[in-house]
C-alpha cells in the first residue's frame, strides 16, 4: 500500500464506511474487512483504502494482524455483532495492538434502555432484550408482522403460529439472505429484499402493504434509521417492538477519526526518523 500506516478497520456499517472514506480523505492507507462481497463493493475505488471481504474467525483475525504489522484496530461493526466485536478484541489482546470500538450515535444520545418508550414519546412500543424474546412476545399476538431484524435470527419467528402467512421479513439483498428466509418459509410478497436505512415514508408504506400491526426492530440508532422506524410506526398505528442495544464502551465516531489522525501522525514521524 502507498502508506503503510497500519490500519485495520473492520467495517459493516455506516460507521465503517464513514470512516474508510476519511482515511482516503486526508490520504490514510488503510485496510477493510468486511463480512460479505456486497460490503466490500460498497467500499471500492477508495483511494489508498485495500478492502478484503469474507468473515474471519478469531484466529485468522490475529492471523492477518500479525502479519500485516498492524497497530491501530478500529472495530466499526454492526452494534448488536457482539461475538464478531469479542473475537476483534481478543485477536488485538493477543497481538498486542490498540483496539478501539465506534460506537453508534443513539438517538438524542438516551439510548435504548431507561424508560425509552416514555424518551422517544411513543406509548406504543414494547421494549425486550433479544430477538428471541420479541418473537416470544409475538407468539401471544394476532395480526401481521413486519420484521426487520435482519436474516440470521429470522428461524425464531417460525416459532409463531402460522408465521408463513402473518409474518413479513426484510432482510438484505444478498443471496445469503434471500436463499435462507426462503429456505426457513418466507416466500412471495412475504420476503422483501432491500438495502436500509429507509426513509419514514418508505417504513409507513411497507407496513400499509402488509396491514402490519406490529413493526419488530433493532435499536439501531441515528445511522441505522431507528427515528425514521419510530415515525412510520406511529403514524400507522402500529406497535413497535425493539430489540434493546447491547451496552458497550467505545468512542464516538468524531473520537475515532482524531484517533486515525494521530496514528497517522505518528508513522510519518517514525518514517522520518528511521528514514524509511
Amino acid at each position: 500500500m502507498e502508506n503503510n500506516i497500519q490500519i485495520l478497520i473492520f467495517a459493516g456499517t455506516t460507521e465503517g464506511r464513514l470512516l474508510a472514506q476519511y482515511a482516503s480523505q486526508h490520504e490514510m492507507g488503510c485496510y477493510v474487512s468486511t463480512a460479505t462481497e456486497y460490503g466490500k463493493s460498497i467500499l471500492e475505488g477508495l483511494k489508498g483504502v485495500e478492502c478484503i471481504s469474507g468473515r474471519m474467525d478469531q484466529k485468522e483475525m490475529e492471523i492477518f494482524i500479525g502479519e500485516h504489522e498492524i497497530r491501530l484496530v478500529i472495530d466499526a461493526t454492526h452494534p448488536f455483532a457482539v461475538e464478531v466485536s469479542e473475537n476483534i478484541k481478543t485477536a488485538c489482546e493477543k497481538e498486542k495492538v490498540r483496539y478501539v470500538r465506534c460506537l453508534r450515535e443513539a438517538l438524542d444520545e438516551r439510548g435504548i434502555e431507561g424508560g425509552a418508550a416514555e424518551a422517544y414519546g411513543m406509548e406504543n412500543m414494547i421494549i425486550v432484550d433479544s430477538v428471541e424474546q420479541a418473537a416470544e412476545y409475538l407468539r401471544g399476538t394476532t395480526g401481521n408482522i413486519l420484521i426487520a431484524t435482519g436474516s440470521k435470527e429470522l428461524s425464531l419467528y417460525t416459532r409463531i403460529e402460522g408465521y408463513e402467512k402473518r409474518c413479513f421479513a426484510r432482510v438484505l439483498s444478498t443471496g445469503e439472505a434471500v436463499e435462507e428466509s426462503i429456505r426457513l418459509g418466507f416466500r412471495g410478497r412475504h420476503l422483501i429484499a432491500m438495502q436500509g436505512p429507509f426513509s419514514a415514508e418508505m417504513n409507513l408504506a411497507l407496513l400499509h402493504q402488509t396491514e402490519a400491526r406490529y413493526f419488530v426492530t433493532k435499536e439501531s440508532g441515528k445511522a441505522g434509521g431507528f427515528g425514521e422506524k419510530l415515525e412510520a410506526a406511529k403514524a400507522a398505528g402500529a406497535v413497535l417492538v425493539a430489540v434493546a442495544r447491547p451496552m458497550e464502551d467505545g468512542e464516538s465516531l468524531e473520537s475515532v477519526e482524531r484517533l486515525m489522525k494521530e496514528a497517522g501522525e505518528k508513522y510519518c514521524q517514525y518514517s522520518e526518523k528511521s528514514g524509511k
